[in-house]
């Protein structure tokens, strides 16, 4: 039934190659593929820009790279004979690991078949007259569809700074996000690593423990929390193994499907050392606990925060001896918990190294780049290799980089500049027939299970518009108005939105990013889903369907 389906879809536009078109082979991107292929029986082809699978866990392989989510949690649920195969070694696994992972899912079902690697993207036209969609790779090749699903991540575009010179460097040069397959080494070498960011502070971590000398360009610090890793033994992966079940209903309870939740009392409720037994256990508890799981007016109570990150900023000060170098590693722009949380494990004891020193370019910004090295308005330095750790161009970075042209040749990143809009962060108002997981609007949090949830919805629908022959869809005006505002209203109030940071649109790296905006829905999950399953469950009548 399901390929009769299929044929008949085809049929109405013969010169299809393709009833959808999945770019990226990553998390989101391969279970799409699984999905449409296995449990839809279309014919699909996922377009991976790679060598090999795995999105962020195959281009992010720079030293110390893990998860900074619980593994088991981070894991598909979609599959229990997966579930029962795969042993996860640490609670936090390091990127080989997990590049290994998902190279193991795609072997198990056979993906590898439907994608097209070493296959960039760079152009995706809608087609009024065949309701199709027609995509164009790198190498000048055209393919045709009729339903195309991104799957390019919202943290998958790294951005360099704009400083003079930068191509001039003749040592060696990296990014954390676009790091070599080779090995990379750094002992007797004099290293520079620009950004702290949460990969910076992985990369930092590790290549202090080897270098000559290790110079960290910061420009604005961030809070960070230790991430207490440890190994899980064959006995613990059984006991987790069993756990799954009751785990996965945690984490869609969850406000962001993580395996902690925060607590019901608010900060001034308890006495001041009640606050601070209580802030003492979540430092040292594994994973995100203190960021996502302080009191629940941490992120709406400025006082508040003021409170917990006094607290973080005490701990910075007892682990780095120095008092000026631990007053430069302290935030003073933003609260704790108001932009992402780094996971770190030993990264202020790294400033205590005598290889290693602190150089805040915030007031002091860097001038140039030499072949040689860095260049400061009062200092110059002189280095072996630059690591770049900053940052990506997030949320939608990646859909600026594929000229993506809906009704009447409207471009997406036009559209997008002007106000930033979609419908569940999956579906755009004039690009019919296009799917976005994981897009702008999305509910994020603990990424995978957002998106099993987002694969699952869009598939639901492609398999409605197939059962009614439909071979159009997309939102409504009103949905659309309807979703962003709901977004908007859900952020106001939040300390998060008021600073700026990936999450709020800003990036210093990119021009067009220079404006605080809301980029991502900022509510609980389980409001998200109940949202969605409406839709699909009131036969998507906020859709234009035909």
């Amino acid at each position: 039934m399901k390929a009769q389906q299929t044929l008949t879809h085809r049929e109405t536009a013969p010169d299809l190659d393709f009833d959808a078109i999945v770019i990226g082979a990553g998390i989101s991107g391969l279970y799409q593929l699984y999905r449409l292929r296995d449990d839809l029986g279309m014919k699909v082809r996922c377009f991976e820009m790679g060598t090999g699978v795995g999105g962020t866990w195959y281009w992010n392989r720079y030293p110390g790279a893990r998860f900074d989510s619980e593994s088991y949690s981070y894991a598909y649920s979609f599959s229990q004979e997966l579930l029962n195969e795969w042993d996860w070694s640490e609670h936090f696994a390091a990127q080989p690991e997990t590049e290994k992972y998902l190279n193991y899912v795609a072997d198990k079902f056979e993906l590898r078949r439907n994608i097209q690697f070493n296959s960039k993207v760079t152009a995706c036209h809608y087609q009024e007259k065949t309701r199709s969609w027609k995509v164009w790779l790198g190498d000048g090749s055209e393919h045709a569809c009729r339903f195309l699903v991104t799957c390019i991540g919202p943290l998958s575009t790294p951005t360099f700074p704009k400083i003079e010179g930068r191509e001039s460097f003749q040592g060696e040069a990296y990014h954390t996000g676009l790091w070599p397959k080779h090995e990379v080494t750094f002992a007797g070498k004099d290293v520079a690593v620009i950004g702290t960011g949460a990969t910076g502070v992985q990369a930092i971590t590790e290549i202090a423990k080897t270098a000559n000398t290790l110079t960290i360009f910061q420009r604005r610090p961030n809070w960070c929390k230790p991430l207490h890793n440890k190994h899980i033994s064959k006995e613990e992966m059984e006991e987790l193994r069993a756990w799954y079940p009751e785990m996965f209903r945690l984490c869609r309870e969850s406000f962001s499907c993580f395996l902690h939740t925060a607590d019901p009392r608010n900060t001034f409720d308890l006495l001041p050392e009640t606050r601070e037994a209580f802030w003492e256990k979540q430092y040292q508890t594994p994973g995100f606990s203190m960021w996502v799981g302080g009191f629940k007016d941490m992120m709406t109570n400025r006082a508040a925060n003021d409170e917990v990150s006094k607290f973080v900023a005490r701990k910075i000060r007892e682990r780095v001896k120095d008092p000026k170098v631990a007053e430069l590693l302290i935030p003073k722009d933003h609260g704790f918990g108001t932009r992402r949380v780094p996971q770190e494990s030993g990264y202020y004891e790294v400033f205590n190294q005598p290889n290693v020193d602190l150089v805040s370019i915030l007031d002091n910004p860097i001038q140039r780049i030499t072949p040689t090295g860095i260049e400061l308005a009062d200092r110059s330095f002189k280095f072996d290799m630059i690591v770049y750790a900053t940052g990506f161009d997030a949320i939608t970075g990646a859909f600026d980089r594929i000229d993506i042209r809906g009704i009447g040749g409207e471009r997406l990143k036009e559209k997008w500049r002007r106000a930033l809009e979609t419908f569940l962060g999956m579906l755009v108002e004039n690009f019919p027939n296009m799917f976005m997981i994981i897009g702008p609007h999305s509910a994020l949090g603990n990424i995978p299970r957002s998106i099993e949830y987002a694969v699952d919805w869009v598939t639901e629908l492609i398999k409605y518009l197939c059962d009614h022959d439909y071979t159009y869809v997309e939102p409504t005006r009103e949905a659309v108005d309807d979703w962003t505002n709901f977004v908007i209203e859900t952020g106001k109030g939040l300390l998060s939105n008021e600073v700026d940071s990936w999450m709020t649109g800003i990036n210093q790296n990119v021009e067009s990013k220079q404006k605080r905006i809301i980029a991502r829905y900022s509510g609980s999950a389980p409001v998200f889903r109940e949202k969605a399953n409406t839709v699909a469950a009131g036969g998507y009548k906020k859709l234009v369907l035909d």
